[in-house]
């Protein structure tokens, strides 16, 4: 008997079983639509020529004005800045009356798990229940479990209608969720079905929030990337600023600059005042500090360089815009290819949705048929990164599609 004899094998991660898989496949035909990470119109992986450029520049000012040093235990000052005013607003009030705490964080994910831990430690009772979409992202329930909060769920997507199911969310939030709850709310592209509140909606979302005293906290992976504009795709966080929420901003680069594996992220609580914002500042670091001690310094310099720069900051608008519409246009083909083939149903949502994924309405089995006999590789909940789609293989999936469809036609109710 060994010291680890008693361990079974743990499940293999859903979305990373799919890579996996495509990777030992040998079909030519094979296309991989479960990760969510961008791809040229090629398929293959994008480095922004903004990041190119950068890169070569900290490549030349290490060894003098660059070193590897370890960073902070919050981050760089001027990252501090920089981020809040890509999501908040040049203007805003709450960074110009400094009521806003912000730490760098390991990506989206450790933005949220460092949260998680601050709520588990510091806030009320009642804080460490917290609301999420039914469905989020996978990783959602996981992260705020293991930090010890309660989770539960409000719903979000109407599957009969592949649209958001508005008046499900806001009784669940207006008579389900306990006043000083928490509510995981995603700010803009909405993982995984792609569906958004419209500006209206959130409004009416942000005043049963207010009104039952919940917490919001916002997690933005995709500004920018959603709509190609930042400012737009900052709505819902600003909407939530000028009502006066308390709340926590999860902000993550790996979409929007396609700094994936560099792990850059922040945190950024708005307080009430200044001191708050201070004091939660100081026990961020003690969430931090025993967790990784303090975070990598590549992305971080990567990422002030590019928003304190003008130029930089114009080329990666310009950059990011090109990357949402290229997006949009798969959307429209996809919708477009899938109609004009006559595939039974409606693909009126595939263009209705937003962000890099689609929630495409599949059925279990369909999905495993596209797997299995057409090499397609996506979640078995029917959810495909629209990344993975250009004109090499388009049509190719609209011919899959409508081949499950037909064969595995979904199973309807008689009553």
């Amino acid at each position: 008997m060994g010291l680890f004899s008693g361990l079974t094998m743990a499940p293999t991660d859903p979305i990373l079983g799919t890579s996996l898989a495509f990777q030992a496949d040998t079909d030519p035909r094979k296309v991989n639509l479960g990760v969510g990470a961008y791809r040229t119109e090629d398929g293959k992986p994008y480095v922004l020529n903004v990041v190119l450029e950068t890169e070569a520049e900290i490549l030349k000012e290490t060894g003098t004005t660059i070193n590897k040093e370890y960073s902070t235990i919050d981050g760089p000052a001027a990252l501090k800045m920089l981020t809040q005013q890509l999501v908040f607003g040049e203007d805003s009030e709450a960074i110009k009356s400094n009521r806003i705490a912000s730490v760098q964080s390991l990506s989206g994910t450790g933005s949220l798990r460092v949260a998680a831990e601050f709520i588990k430690g510091h806030m009320k009772p009642e804080a460490h229940e917290i609301w999420i979409s039914d469905p989020t992202w996978a990783n959602h329930t996981a992260i705020f479990q293991k930090a010890g909060m309660t989770v539960k769920t409000y719903p979000y997507y109407k599957a009969e209608t592949r649209s958001l199911n508005f008046e499900g969310m806001m009784k669940a939030l207006s008579t389900d969720a306990k006043p000083g709850s928490t509510v995981l709310l995603h700010s803009c592209a909405h993982n995984p079905t792609g569906v958004d509140p419209t500006e209206e909606q959130w409004k009416e979302i942000a005043n049963v929030m207010k009104q039952r005293s919940l917490i919001p906290v916002l997690d933005s992976a995709y500004q920018g990337y959603a709509s190609g504009s930042l400012d737009k795709d900052a709505f819902t966080i600003r909407l939530f600023v000028s009502m006066g929420f308390e709340f926590y901003m999860c902000q993550s680069f790996a979409k929007n600059l396609g700094l994936y594996g560099e792990r850059i992220g922040m945190l950024h609580v708005v307080c009430n005042s200044a001191p708050q914002a201070d004091a939660v500042l100081s026990q961020l670091k003690l969430v931090i500090r025993p967790m990784y001690s303090s975070p990598p310094i590549h992305g971080a310099q990567l990422v002030m360089k590019i928003l304190g720069n003008e130029a930089r900051l114009s080329a990666w608008k310009k950059e990011l815009s090109g990357m949402a519409d290229r997006i949009l246009e798969v959307r429209s083909q996809l919708r477009a290819g899938l109609e004009k083939k006559g595939t039974p149903g409606t693909w009126r949502h595939i263009t209705d949705q937003i962000g890099m994924f689609s929630y495409t309405g599949l059925t279990t089995p369909q999905c495993e048929r596209l797997i299995k006999d057409h090499h397609i590789y996506l979640t078995k909940f029917g959810r495909i990164s629209l990344a993975g789609l250009n004109n090499g293989n388009i049509q190719y999936m609209v011919d899959s599609i409508d081949e499950v469809v037909r064969a595995l036609p979904p199973i309807t109710s008689k009553l």
